[in-house]
């Protein structure tokens, strides 16, 4: 019983920050897939403007 008594606070403390670092990687993951996602979405925008209009002439900076 007495080595319970000694391990279960760093056992304890371990779970805390095992917990805490799950999370935090978690977050960062799903920041990097929301980033992602506007990123392409953005680029997907700028290529619409890019495209060629009816009139022949693009869309792009040199209208």
């Amino acid at each position: 019983m007495e080595y319970i008594a000694v391990l279960l606070p760093s056992v304890v403390v371990g779970l805390i920050f095992w917990f805490a670092m799950k999370s935090i990687f978690n977050a960062d993951k799903s920041e990097r897939q929301a980033e992602a996602r506007a990123q392409a979405e953005a680029e997907g925008k700028a290529q619409e403007s890019d495209t060629v209009r009816e009139d022949g002439h693009s869309g792009g900076p040199n209208k």
